[in-house]
């Protein structure tokens, strides 16, 4: 299968965008898709696929993980096999940009989806998510041009401790470059750390938004996957991940 035909079939993936559909809405493959790959793509649910989580009742917390329904967590938890702790972030960040970034239209689904292809949640070698974020912390190899792009070192190893390369790292796996331009506070700790999961699903989520217009539409949710990471696997990867969290409700 070509890149274009791949890109085409990600493209009729519309719930995997992480939207919200409307109930019996029809997809409509794409020119030049085989109907194998978009029958993959696009999962039977697509009703309110991707919704915002509910929001908890409480008085506003400090931390975006208390902003989502507790028992919302628990429940989508279980079903969706992802780590609480991991899922409180990407809920209460897909609900943090909803109100700063209201044109977004950013599901959960996606941000879980990213999580999981890029570290499997934090626990990627056998490690753990947790309120101060991944144990061990996650740094990737060096982006020294072999088997990986090449990019320099632009932060003096201040993030990611390699003064000759950058590196990717924490849950979400931001390069230095991308931290500096979309690191966010999410834990309202007053510190900006790619390691700690709210801080990261945050980021994560605000790079997305404004990488793009409206996620809703699925060439602005390919366009912010993309830079996100540009990768025509990646975005795949991470539309079937989406589209299968948007199944589970």
């Amino acid at each position: 299968m070509t890149s274009r035909r791949i890109l085409a079939a990600t493209t009729v993936a519309l719930a995997a965008a992480g939207i919200a559909l409307l109930a019996g809405a029809l997809l409509v493959p794409a020119s030049g898709a085989d109907d194998e790959t978009v029958k993959r793509a696009a999962p039977e649910r697509t009703s309110q696929a991707g919704t915002t989580p509910t929001p908890a009742t409480t008085a506003p917390p400090r931390s975006l993980s208390q902003l989502a329904d507790p028992a919302w967590i628990d429940e989508m938890s279980g079903a969706a096999q992802i780590p609480r702790r991991a899922l409180a972030s990407y809920a209460g960040a897909a609900i943090a940009v909803s109100d700063t970034h209201p044109g977004c239209n950013l599901g959960w689904n996606t941000l879980a989806a990213i999580g999981l292809v890029e570290s499997e949640h934090g626990t990627i070698a056998g490690g753990a998510i947790g309120d101060d974020g991944a144990t061990p912390p996650i740094i990737g190899v060096p982006l020294d041009g072999n088997g990986v792009a090449a990019i320099a070192d632009t932060d003096g190893g201040l993030i990611d401790g390699d003064t000759e390369w950058d590196r990717a790292v924490g849950p979400m796996q931001f390069i230095p470059e991308s931290w500096n331009l979309f690191g966010r506070d999410g834990n309202d700790d007053g510190e900006k750390d790619p390691h700690q999961i709210d801080d990261a699903a945050l980021s994560a989520a605000v790079h997305l938004c404004e990488s793009a217009g409206d996620l809703a539409q699925p060439a602005d949710w390919i366009a912010a996957v993309g830079a996100y990471n540009s990768s025509i696997d990646y975005n795949n990867r991470v539309a079937d991940a989406a589209a299968h969290y948007a199944s589970l409700g």
